[in-house]
């Protein structure tokens, strides 16, 4: 089945693109969410106007992209978390986590864009890349710190010789 992708999709194509899917994940998946449409000689025409729009609407995205990334570009997000031995975490940090680390520093970033392979489970800095356009890659640096422990944080109290007591 060949359909005309109304959005970018992952591994598949871009908005506008002609390509061909099976005929279940056409009608039951990209169809019904409108992520593409069946392409007929009339919608064939239709996606030259829909080409034109989606590059204007594009260079438009890329430059609201382009000038979130100048300000975004070398931020610095910290965590503190429970850790064991060899600095390895009880949990981790997620794409979530950063992506609500940013948003409390006044940046709306949907955590999808955070291009985190594996979640953090380790101590130390990390460089992540936030895609927030194709072509427009950031970089933040997440650092995840070790909680201090109740025993490393109170002070240990003297012995008292048995005569004092």
């Amino acid at each position: 089945m060949e359909v005309i992708l109304k959005e970018d999709i992952n591994k598949l194509g871009h908005r506008g693109d002609v390509v061909k899917v099976a005929e279940g994940y056409g009608r039951n998946y990209l169809i019904p969410r409108k992520l593409a449409i069946e392409a007929t000689a009339t919608n064939k025409a239709v996606i030259e106007q829909m080409k034109a729009a989606a590059v204007r609407k594009s260079a438009n995205e890329k430059g609201s992209a382009e000038e979130l990334g100048k300000q975004l570009d070398g931020q610095v997000v910290g965590f503190t978390r429970k850790s064991g031995e060899h600095d390895q975490l009880f949990g981790s940090v997620t794409s979530a986590d950063i992506a609500h680390a940013l948003e409390a520093k006044g940046f709306t970033i949907d955590r999808r864009k955070i291009v985190l392979d594996v979640p953090l489970k380790t101590v130390g800095e990390f460089n992540v890349p936030v895609k927030l356009h194709r072509e427009v890659t950031v970089t933040v640096k997440a650092v995840v710190k070790k909680e201090a422990s109740a025993e490393e944080a109170a002070p240990v109290p003297a012995e008292k010789h048995p005569a004092e007591a």
